[in-house]
């Protein structure tokens, strides 16, 4: 029998390898100041969580600014450049946090 609770219940998606190395990304350089997941606050107030950034800009747009290096944010944020593949993988990643 399935109850109210269970029809909703929505089964958590899994990353693919492309969006995967997206999340190790964020995780290794990003989460000491920004919420990288669905969920919880940033750990620096002025850091947007993740989640919320599509609702400023489209996050495709990103890829640029990340491959010459990001240089605004938050007040304390570090300059930082990835590679193309590194920006295109950071991307997929915060595109699946869009849905």
């Amino acid at each position: 029998m399935v109850t109210g609770l269970d029809a909703h219940a929505e089964e958590p998606r899994v990353l693919d390898a492309h969006e995967k190395r997206g999340e190790v990304i964020a995780r290794t350089n990003c989460v000491r100041c920004h919420a990288i997941g669905r969920a919880g606050p940033s750990a620096l107030a002025e850091a947007p969580p993740f989640r919320m950034l599509h609702r400023r800009y489209p996050v495709e747009d990103l890829g640029e600014a990340l491959a010459e290096g990001i240089t605004t944010g938050h007040p304390t944020m570090p300059e930082f450049r990835l590679d193309p593949d590194e920006a295109d993988n950071l991307i997929a990643y915060l595109k699946t946090l869009e849905r």
